[in-house]
């Protein structure tokens, strides 16, 4: 009797390892080990690894106390063979650093990779092996054998702290849910029209003047009670109807930045977690809040410039800096305290919706073209990025720039982030230049999820079936242009996204989507499967107190 009993309860322990393995992204090659029993992990469990992996046991142990209560001790010798999780650099030969074998069975669990990066993407896969609710006793672990790594080597994700700002305990949040995701790029974007979030201690009075708007909007631009006010854009002014037009707004006052130590923080923060962060830097438009600053950076010097208390495309109210020498080495001295904080290889200069108006009413614009054999506005566009590139490449950096920086001819580095659908980033690779794809009607979270949403959103809807089934290389490439796809983007653009429980419900579950788009193979790609793992994760983000929209459990 006592060995039926047993026997039952071991086919119980398989047959629950076998279901609960619901990974996302997709591994590679997974196989679980049918009539094999799981790992259990107690107070008992020691984890074994070499210093060079601080990293990865210190995320997993923080893991494993938060939510289960467990903590577990550290061995360095790998003599033990039962109740262990081992942690190895080996010397396997691989062309992809972020790869990671992870086996487990009764006795032991062994992650091995090439790199530490790779072990932390190890010990990812092994969070979402662990049980997703804290009543889950004995914690128990499938046995499973499987091969991983990604498709593509840039897995970014976007935070605007412009519209609206966060404060630094959130940002490492957020990478923490990038980390669990495997993305290994946080794009964070720093400065624009309605904030300016970043200290600069040459020039103090872009956070004393430029951090701070004095309202905001209310609800969908235009906002309320600006319905009737008018605006045309034509070639040579922008009309707004009625002229004198005041924008009605709450009247709160908003804002807030990071001091230089709080960046180093978070920089070290995201450093621990394979996570390299690229600030951005908005220029030559965007740039109101500059402006609000130091108004003589700007084609009207003598203008009263506000930081800006609406949404929509703020060229409206003219935001673009004067292409001056003074200009020039105002940014200069910008990138070069912001360079010295962000280890990152690359810096986001912007470069996106500059209107060409403003620089054709200045006549000191059309002076600095005629001096330079500039033809077109679109040309002294170009001009401006070439210029902060060749600085930013002296320095041993590379630009990265939203896909209008090609008009006028792409600067010689540079990096294109296409997000007016994929046309830009089918023109850099053509032109042998690294893009990013980012596409604003599939991936900009900050859209509505469902077709008929229930909070306040942007834009038409990005539902998550259209994440999923995105394919970042374009059909119209050939196989050698297609190599210059670097990868994908999801962005999240704050106008109506103003505390942390919103940013986790735009996000989820579209970040699951992307990351199996820019993690998994394309050939394993399975929205039903995706749905059926999803559950699982579902209830884990619930273990997590992330919030997301129930709507989705309805199907």
């Amino acid at each position: 009797m006592k060995k039926s009993i047993f026997l039952f309860l071991t086919l119980i322990a398989l047959n629950l390892s076998a279901q609960e393995v619901n990974i996302i992204p997709q591994p590679v090659k997974l196989n679980i080990k049918q009539k094999t029993a799981p790992f259990t992990i107690d107070q008992n469990t020691q984890i074994i690894a070499p210093d060079s992996l601080n990293n990865s046991i210190t995320f997993f142990t923080d893991y494993l106390s938060k939510y289960y209560g467990i903590v577990i001790s550290r061995d360095s010798t790998f003599n033990k063979k039962s109740n262990v999780i081992k942690l190895e650099i080996n010397a396997v030969k691989t062309t992809n650093p972020d790869r990671y074998e992870l086996s487990s069975d009764d006795k032991q669990i062994q992650i091995s990779a090439s790199s530490p990066k790779g072990i932390f993407y190890g010990i990812q896969t092994l969070i979402q092996l662990l049980p997703y609710s804290r009543k889950a006793f004995p914690v128990q672990i499938p046995a499973v054998s499987m091969v991983d790594y990604p498709r593509f080597d840039y897995r970014g994700m976007h935070l605007d702290v412009s519209r609206h700002f966060f404060d630094v305990a959130f940002v490492k949040q957020y990478i923490d849910y990038l980390a669990l995701h495997k993305m290994n790029y946080f794009h964070w974007h720093l400065t624009d029209d309605h904030g300016w979030r970043i200290e600069i201690k040459k020039y103090p009075k872009l956070t004393e003047i430029g951090a701070w708007r004095n309202g905001s909007v209310v609800g969908l631009w235009p906002g309320k009670g600006n319905e009737n006010v008018k605006y045309q854009v034509l070639p040579n002014e922008i009309k707004i109807t009625p002229k004198d037009a005041v924008i009605k707004t709450d009247g709160i006052k908003h804002g807030g930045f990071y001091t230089q130590e709080q960046i180093k923080d978070v920089v070290d923060y995201a450093t621990k977690r394979y996570i390299t962060i690229i600030p951005e830097i908005e220029m030559p438009a965007h740039s109101m809040a500059i402006l609000a600053a130091y108004p003589e950076l700007g084609t009207e010097p003598s203008k009263k410039y506000e930081v800006a208390q609406t949404w929509g495309m703020m060229n409206k109210y003219n935001n673009v800096l004067q292409a001056s020498d003074s200009t020039f080495k105002f940014l200069e001295n910008v990138l070069t305290e912001v360079m010295a904080l962000f280890p990152s290889q690359y810096i986001h200069i912007g470069g996106d919706e500059a209107s060409k108006v403003w620089w054709r009413q200045s006549a000191v614009s059309q002076q600095i073209m005629k001096v330079n054999g500039l033809k077109t506005e679109s040309e002294l566009q170009s001009y401006f990025i070439r210029r902060i590139e060749k600085f930013v490449n002296n320095k041993g950096k590379t630009i990265i720039g939203w896909n209008e920086i090609l008009q006028g001819g792409l600067a010689p580095n540079a990096v294109v982030m296409s997000w007016q659908g994929e046309k830009g980033g089918i023109e850099a690779a053509r032109q042998n230049h690294k893009a990013i794809m980012t596409p604003e009607d599939k991936v900009y979270f900050n859209h509505a999820q469902f077709i008929k949403e229930d909070s306040l959103t942007a834009g038409k809807a990005s539902l998550l079936v259209d994440v999923y089934n995105y394919e970042p290389v374009p059909t119209e490439l050939n196989a050698a242009q297609a190599k210059y796809i670097w990868g994908g983007q999801g962005c999240l653009w704050s106008e109506y996204i103003t505390n942390p429980a919103k940013v986790q419900y735009q996000l989820f579950p579209r970040l699951d989507a992307l990351s199996e788009v820019l993690w998994s193979p394309k050939e394993k790609r399975n929205y039903t499967d995706f749905q059926k793992r999803l559950k699982t994760q579902f209830k884990r983000y619930d273990l997590m107190g992330i919030t997301y929209s129930k709507r989705y459990l309805e199907n």
